[in-house]
């Protein structure tokens, strides 16, 4: 059966809704009870009028002798009847606060009370006209109008309670046009034809527009709550990822960081040509995976908002040639050629975060480009740099241009390669543009290639001369005792094997309760702590070192090491102040950071 368009459907009379479909009988009484609500809401104003109306008509006709005082007092009172039964039906209705669906009781009884006003303004007609005044007549008919007239705003919210108040009303006046002998009296009654057709059409279009957004404000409530549900549904079920995939990522991370640790323990050993072979691809496995977990943490870190940029003076030039000569090795095994057109301008940004995004642009051109040319250059505004990267590869179709900035989305790739790269360089790209004041447009051409531009502000003129050219190498580490504690039995062992061999001495324990149980009055202080951020039984790596710098009343170098991806625990981790540092962590960059941290250390003790 063919689907009625919905402005068809809307227009339709809510009765229609069958038994069976709940949902649409909840809004049948919906739409319902707000007509009964608008109708006890317009009533008082309403009737207080024609009542007014009608007490001032029948005391200027007794007065003036045009009626029967006995009469005029009698219909009078009826009047006040009918004003004091609907102002007492509201003050009911308003103190009961039906719900919705009693709507039938109260629809009901108001339009029992209007039909009985309409019987009171019937006889109206008869006591206060005139079969011999046509004058008098169409003094009644004119008041009587009126009020029918007004009664479509106050009544004709509910279509019944309208017709029960206005054919009693008018239709007696009819009578009188047809049958008494009036001057002119069939024009009079064809003018009362019409008002008699005109007025209900007039109350049935305004009633048809009332029902009609009623409905349609029901049904927008009715979206917005399904939205809501529905949206409430997606949250918990991105939460239910996103603490899966923290768990998951916490506990590859785990030993995959012991493995890395062990790598480089093993490589300071004797070993033949065969089993170095062996370590070298097994090195290149955890790196791989590395790769991985380092891509995610990145995407979390910014999601997370715990990236801060740090603006600076930043040398274009050394930047781009660096990573042109990284990526060198790779196009050439393609036959692909690198180029760099040198610039000497210096920009404001966060030096790791522009060498971040830039670097996984190139990436992602050199990937995608199977033969000719990557090119690098820039070009300078007035206000800002605009640094190109040209590619004769694939080219990118219009249709998925935004699409490649999606996490996970990579062109040709179906099979998942991981040598094809991950499908997070773009994606994490475009987190990075907001904090450095960038911008990123793309121009491609399927079978000729993509153009990326990142546009960045430049530096000011008294700036430049401090600009970074790039990040300094740091020296090698000093020995010193390290304590490091950590849940994971081959992180322990891990760690202790590869410290000792960098000539560090090395106390290692499980938990904070046990790192403590070693100490005693006369514990050696050590020169850096290194703890999981994250151990058992809830405890918390923060608090551990805090406990450590109280029981050795001394400010000691500490980092946190964590395999935790969400970004709860990354924000966390980040407001503790110490350095955190994301598992896997590489033996360079774990190195590096022993060393800087205990030099950083030696040197406070020493002007402390």
């Amino acid at each position: 059966m063919t689907p009625q368009p919905r402005d068809l459907r809307i227009t339709q009379t809510l009765s229609l809704s069958s038994p069976s479909d709940g949902h649409a009988q909840a809004n049948l009484d919906k739409v319902r009870a707000e007509q009964a609500r608008t109708l006890y809401r317009n009533c008082p104003v309403g009737v207080l009028g024609a009542g007014s109306g009608a007490l001032l008509l029948a005391t200027g006709f007794a007065l003036s002798g045009r009626a029967d005082v006995g009469l005029a007092t009698l219909w009078s009172g009826l009047m006040i009847g009918c004003v004091a039964a609907h102002l007492l039906l509201c003050l009911f209705y308003w103190r009961a606060d039906p719900p919705d669906s009693a709507w039938r009781r109260w629809l009901g009884l108001f339009t029992l009370v209007a039909g009985i006003e309409g019987a009171v303004w019937f006889c109206g007609a008869y006591w206060m006209g005139s079969a011999s005044d046509l004058n008098q007549e169409l003094i009644v008919l004119l008041v009587s109008s009126v009020v029918a007239s007004g009664a479509v705003p106050v009544f004709g919210a509910y279509l019944p309670t309208y017709a029960a108040f206005f054919f009693p009303t008018i239709l007696p006046h009819l009578g009188f046009a047809l049958f008494y002998n009036y001057p002119l009296h069939w024009l009079m009654a064809g003018m009362i034809v019409a008002y008699l057709v005109a007025m209900p059409l007039i109350a049935r279009v305004a009633y048809q527009q009332l029902v009609e957004s009623l409905r349609l404000r029901f049904e927008n409530i009715d979206l917005i709550e399904d939205l809501r549900l529905q949206k409430e549904v997606a949250d918990q079920a991105n939460r239910a990822k996103s603490n899966f995939l923290a768990a998951a990522s916490h506990d590859l991370r785990q030993p995959i960081h012991a493995l890395g640790l062990f790598i480089a323990a093993l490589r300071g050993r004797a070993m033949d040509d065969e089993a170095t072979r062996l370590v070298d691809h097994i090195d290149e496995s955890v790196g791989a995976m590395d790769g991985l977990f380092a891509s995610l943490l990145d995407i979390s870190k910014l999601d997370a908002g715990v990236v801060e940029a740090h603006l600076e003076p930043v040398a274009v030039g050394p930047l781009l040639e660096r990573l042109c000569r990284e990526h060198t090795a790779e196009a050439a095994a393609k036959g692909v050629t690198v180029g760099l057109v040198r610039s000497s301008v210096v920009v404001s940004s966060d030096h790791a975060l522009l060498e971040r995004a830039l670097r996984n642009i190139l990436s992602n051109a050199v990937r995608y480009t199977d033969r000719g040319r990557v090119l690098v250059g820039c070009r300078r505004g007035r206000r800002s740099l605009r640094i190109e990267v040209w590619d004769t590869g694939r080219g990118i179709p219009a249709a998925q241009q935004e699409e490649v900035f999606q996490e996970f989305f990579q062109l040709g790739n179906p099979e998942r390669d991981r040598t094809k790269g991950l499908g997070l360089g773009l994606a994490i790209v475009r987190r990075v543009l907001p904090l450095i004041d960038g911008a990123l447009t793309l121009t491609s051409t399927p079978g000729r290639g993509s153009v990326f531009r990142l546009t960045v502000p430049l530096a000011p003129a008294d700036a430049v001369s401090g600009a970074v050219a790039g990040p300094v190498a740091p020296q090698g580490p000093e020995g010193g005792l390290v304590f490091v504690i950590d849940d994971e039995i081959a992180i322990q062992i891990a760690m202790q094997t590869l410290l000792t061999g960098w000539g560090y001495r090395v106390v290692v324990a499980g938990s904070g309760e046990e790192i403590m149980q070693r100490l005693t009055g006369e514990s050696e202080r050590p020169g850096l702590l290194i703890c999981d951020y994250r151990l058992r039984d809830d405890e918390n790596g923060a608090e551990v070192i805090r406990r450590l710098l109280d029981h050795f009343q001394a400010d000691i170098p500490a980092m946190l090491v964590t395999g935790d991806t969400a970004p709860d625990r990354i924000k966390e981790a980040q407001a503790s102040g110490f350095l955190l540092l994301h598992k896997p962590v590489s033996n360079v960059r774990l190195r590096a950071a022993i060393g800087n941290l205990m030099r950083a250390g030696r040197a406070r003790q020493a002007m402390g």
